[in-house]
């Protein structure tokens, strides 16, 4: 568990022995980061804290959706940001806020044995990095979340973006025939299209929660308002941004699939035309072979009108087929 002070000079950080006496002052604000839950950091938010048992729990467990609960001095929020993983999985990296006036407490929910561990502090390197330089000077809990909030909004961006490469390298394939494989690279364009709808659903729920935030002034009229309502916009933003993708991708993967049915319905229909073709020469041949051509005595008069049969009738059926243009 990291302790951390910030005042209007720099960022420092604490023993978590100093946290009661921290939590105490009446100026600066307390940043506490929970990387790995334990009996340390229970007894913190427990304890010192005094958050709610239920709140608690779900800072520790795993939640399926984001969402927000609102306490007497405090927030309880909960968000998702994606993380690629094996196979086209998606990976939802949990990080949970509790928002007060003068404090800040962000808790990594557990994190996928198949993830780097550093991958959940993405947004926690990037505020401290910003804090360090003077680039970011918070006054209050709030504009330090806004600031956390900001980081993953960001994450989610440069995942989208990664995911509209592939996109357009997919779209380019399609529209240049170069499609190898088609079992792979149908495989490849249905997993790109989960990353956008996965990356699409994080966003939308939590532009709810900060929908639900606005609607109760959560921080207050001002400008803690506007930092809901920019986050808002944000998650609003990137749920067009992650459809709109999706859409592009589903109108390339429609376009692939309506070319490779075209392709197997000329391939069935000349099978049709070859089976019609052969069916009648076959059961012709079949039928009288067995009495025109034998061990003894071959009949080569009606050998020979029975070929010319078989080409007329072969012949007929090809020009069937043409004018109905079967072929």
């Amino acid at each position: 568990m990291d302790v951390r002070f910030i005042s209007r000079d720099d960022v420092r950080s604490c023993a978590v022995t100093e946290l009661r006496a921290l939590l105490d002052r009446p100026d600066g604000l307390v940043w506490v980061d929970v990387p790995t839950w334990d009996e340390q950091a229970n007894d913190a938010l427990t304890t010192i804290f005094g958050f709610h048992p239920l709140a608690v729990r779900d800072s520790m467990n795993r939640n399926q959706v984001p969402k927000v609960h609102r306490y007497e001095d405090h927030f309880f929020v909960v968000l998702h940001a994606p993380q690629s993983g094996a196979h086209g999985h998606v990976h939802y990296v949990e990080l949970d806020q509790f928002i007060g006036g003068r404090y800040l407490v962000t808790v990594h929910g557990p994190v996928n044995p198949a993830i780097d561990p550093a991958t959940a502090m993405v947004e926690v390197n990037a505020v401290l990095g910003r804090l360090k330089s003077g680039k970011l000077q918070p006054s209050n809990a709030f504009e330090l979340s806004f600031a956390v909030l900001a980081a993953l909004t960001a994450r989610m961006r440069a995942y989208t973006a990664e995911l509209t490469k592939d996109v357009w390298k997919l779209e380019q394939q399609v529209t240049g025939g170069h499609l190898g494989n088609p079992e792979t690279f149908l495989d490849e364009m249905f997993r790109v299209r989960h990353g956008l709808l996965t990356v699409g659903t994080m966003a939308a729920l939590s532009r709810e929660v900060y929908g639900r935030m606005v609607t109760i002034e959560a921080f207050g009229a001002g400008k803690g308002q506007d930092l809901l309502l920019d986050a808002v916009d944000q998650f609003q933003h990137l749920t067009v941004m992650a459809k709109g993708q999706k859409d592009y991708l589903q109108g390339t993967i429609e376009f692939y699939q309506a070319r490779t049915n075209t392709k197997m319905t000329i391939a069935a229909e000349r099978l049709a035309v070859i089976a019609a073709v052969t069916l009648p020469i076959t059961a012709l041949s079949s039928i009288i072979g067995m009495n025109v051509i034998v061990n003894e005595r071959t009949q080569w008069l009606s050998v020979a009108a029975i070929v010319l049969v078989m080409l007329a009738m072969s012949g007929a059926l090809l020009v069937w087929a043409k004018r109905k243009g079967w072929f």
